[in-house]
């Protein structure tokens, strides 16, 4: 890069104190009042920047990549997952992307179990009861939940997320499974007291609670599909707080109607912001807008490594947080 503060631009409101330090070390447009950028938006950012900061609803495909200067070099997500940045694209261009892992495990896994508690014990369906007027007394029988004690969790994706909610879910009470690309060292499953599947579907069968924490790879696209979907009891229920294209969200809505599984806790959709209708009017779920990161902290832990990862790329090293490096 040229011996000048680099020229960035970043895509969404960003917490100020990261904000204020970006404007200190680079020659950085910041978008003030958190519009969403538009592919036009995104064509001439690339036009006229060194290094894009964009977040995981900017969809960097080919032909907005087909665009970028020359001198841009470096697209540094404020965020973990990738999936929405063609990559090989950008690693054909010459362009090296970072993102910004570890710092929300504990955050996502917070979300995560607190689904875990609130679907099968009905907390946001007794809310409303509440606040709609529609209590009468307490009752033996009204608003039964489902014990979580002692019920077997499956998580799909043993990562630093997928350990961070077994930590918890086990002070809950729950057993643990789980089913991955790699088993784990055993040292993990031994400190978790986790079982592991080779098997998907076979655990998939076995389980009360199902938790996906996987990213959204093409390998991971509707790995929960329709059939495996249908291996799950009838006393199920299913959360989400990774992507929503892990799941066949429509497959989902059908057995969440039909009563085949008990319940879903989901952070994510398939198609977000946009929701399927029909899981707006369904009592036995707990939707949320994507919110499983947002804490302050978190935030900033974010920005801190956006900035961590310019910094260093301009001054000529690599990136600690990067996912490719560009070809040319």
């Amino acid at each position: 890069m040229p011996n000048r503060k680099p020229r960035i631009i970043v895509t969404r409101k960003l917490p100020d104190v990261i904000e204020t330090r970006m404007m200190e070390l680079f020659d950085a447009r910041l978008n003030l009042d958190d519009r969403p950028f538009t592919q036009a938006d995104l064509i001439q950012a690339v036009k006229s920047c060194d290094v894009l900061v964009p977040t995981v609803t900017d969809r960097i495909d080919a032909a907005i990549l087909s665009q970028a200067a020359p001198e841009m070099k470096l697209i540094a997500s404020f965020g973990t997952g990738v999936d929405h940045i063609d990559l090989a694209s950008a690693r054909a261009r010459g362009i090296t992307v970072t993102n910004t892992p570890g710092v929300l495990t504990e955050d996502t896994a917070d979300m995560a179990m607190a689904l875990l508690l609130a679907v099968p014990r009905r907390l946001t369906e007794g809310e409303r009861v509440l606040r709609e007027g529609g209590w009468q007394g307490w009752s033996p029988s009204w608003m039964l939940g489902r014990r979580i004690w002692g019920k077997r969790l499956g998580i799909i994706g043993m990562g630093r997320i997928g350990q961070a909610l077994a930590r918890r879910a086990r002070a809950f009470g729950l057993s643990i499974h789980y089913h991955n690309r790699n088993r784990v060292h055993e040292s993990i499953e031994r400190e978790l007291e986790a079982t592991y599947w080779e098997s998907l579907d076979q655990m998939l069968a076995r389980m009360d609670i199902v938790s996906v924490n996987c990213p959204h790879t093409p390998a991971t696209y509707h790995l929960l599909s329709a059939r495996r979907l249908a291996l799950l009891q009838p006393h199920a229920y299913v959360i989400n707080t990774s992507r929503g294209e892990v799941i066949d969200e429509n497959a989902l809505t059908r057995m969440l109607v039909k009563g085949q599984i008990a319940g879903a806790g989901l952070d994510v959709f398939e198609h977000e912001p946009a929701v399927n209708p029909k899981l707006l009017n369904l009592k036995n779920t707990v939707l949320l807008p994507h919110m499983g990161s947002a804490t302050i902290e978190g935030r900033i832990d974010m920005g801190e490594k956006v900035i961590i990862n310019i910094k260093t790329f301009v001054d000529g090293h690599t990136p600690p947080d990067r996912v490719i490096a560009g070809l040319l």
